[in-house]
């Protein structure tokens, strides 16, 4: 039986109810969300407020206008980096980040924009009285992540939005492995900016990503255009969600993420959580008791995501054996996150992660741990 372990790059299975959601959206709605007055542009703008809403809900968020969606969460960390900063400006960030923000900041850089990276330990853990430090060198932006895609350690945001918020400094949530997963209130924790994917925690389709920018920040968009919004005038609208959303949205996708978002409501974001984190604990005890596996265990676990080496043999040929000859799906290597894995010390050939999600069971996880055990005996 197939086994999917690699929910930390997009959640799988979905709901049933996303499926029917797309499905209802492009057969029988069809039209575009906002850009008319009949019936199926009404429905078509109804599928997209109402995620809107729930979106809100549950990232806490005060204005569901502050939401806008994009296609990706890496758009969204784009809009917000190169929409804020400007050549001369400080920006912070940690030795845990993606890619997703490290490479738009390199090419900033070249444009006159200063990075600081705060480092961690080799258990996820930020250097706070460094970052403390780092808060007085007169900072345009702090960005970090909620959560490490490599080992699921969880930051502690609540205080370090605090101490952002204490010295001036907007703080940029990257929320990609949280959301959906971690309680995330960003309007209680005065956060700048947010950036999160819909595919993942939040268990909608691809192609869709949100953005939060809070009302006193002035971030410029990354694409103008087409709005449906005040057409007479040639410069893009500056209210949200508009001014973040030209061209047509992925409204199909919307609605999937919607009915992803009303699942995990209704489930309850603790009962989600507290599954994934004891799966994740039965995969870090099972790895630890076999002889020549390294696991890397985070200070603060805070999403299901787990990292292991295997002595004398290579993550990707780890995780190639796993599919071909048990059908169990991991990821290996990078995880398009370099600067984590230099962190934690498994650069550069990285790690076999294995990420279980809302739908993975037990039974599952002992299949895969067996499967290990059979690879290990096997192994050159």
């Amino acid at each position: 039986m197939s086994i999917y372990l690699d929910n930390a790059a997009t959640t799988f299975p979905k709901p049933p109810a996303v499926y029917a959601a797309v499905q209802h959206a492009m057969a029988e709605v069809g039209a575009n969300p906002g850009r008319a007055s009949h019936r199926r542009a009404r429905d078509a703008l109804a599928m997209v407020s109402d995620p809107r809403r729930r979106t809100a809900e549950i990232l806490g968020i005060p204005d569901p206008d502050r939401v806008a969606f994009t296609k990706s969460a890496t758009e969204s960390i784009n809009v917000v980096l190169k929409g804020w900063l400007r050549p001369g400006d400080k920006v912070l960030t940690s030795g845990l980040e993606h890619n997703s923000v490290v490479r738009p900041l390199a090419r900033l850089e070249t444009l006159g924009v200063r990075t600081e990276i705060i480092p961690c330990s080799r258990r996820g853990e930020l250097d706070l009285e460094g970052f403390a430090r780092a808060l007085e060198g007169g900072l345009r932006l702090v960005v970090l992540t909620h959560a490490s895609n490599v080992n699921g350690a969880l930051l502690p945001i609540p205080r370090i939005a605090r101490m952002c918020r204490e010295s001036g400094v907007p703080l940029f949530l990257d929320a990609a492995q949280t959301a959906g997963v971690q309680p995330i209130s960003a309007g209680e924790w005065d956060l700048g900016m947010l950036a999160c994917s819909g595919h993942k925690g939040l268990l909608g389709p691809a192609g869709v990503g949100v953005l939060y920018v809070r009302e006193d920040l002035d971030v410029l968009p990354l694409v103008e255009g087409g709005t449906g919004s005040r057409s007479e005038d040639p410069r893009q609208p500056g209210f949200c969600p508009d001014r973040y959303e030209s061209g047509t949205l992925n409204f199909p996708g919307i609605a999937g993420l919607g009915a992803g978002i009303r699942y995990l409501l209704e489930e309850g974001l603790e009962t989600v959580l507290n599954h994934e984190l004891k799966l994740a604990a039965e995969i870090e005890d099972g790895l630890s008791e076999l002889n020549g596996v390294e696991v890397l265990r985070p200070s603060v676990r805070g999403t299901g995501v787990v990292s292991f080496t295997v002595e004398g043999m290579s993550p990707d040929e780890v995780a190639f054996l796993l599919d071909k000859a048990f059908d169990i799906a991991v990821r290996s290597g990078l995880h398009c996150a370099p600067q984590a894995h230099r962190t934690l010390g498994t650069f550069p050939s990285g790690t076999v992660r294995v990420s279980p999600g809302h739908m993975n069971t037990p039974e599952q996880i002992d299949s895969f741990l067996r499967s290990v055990h059979t690879i290990l005996q096997h192994r050159r």
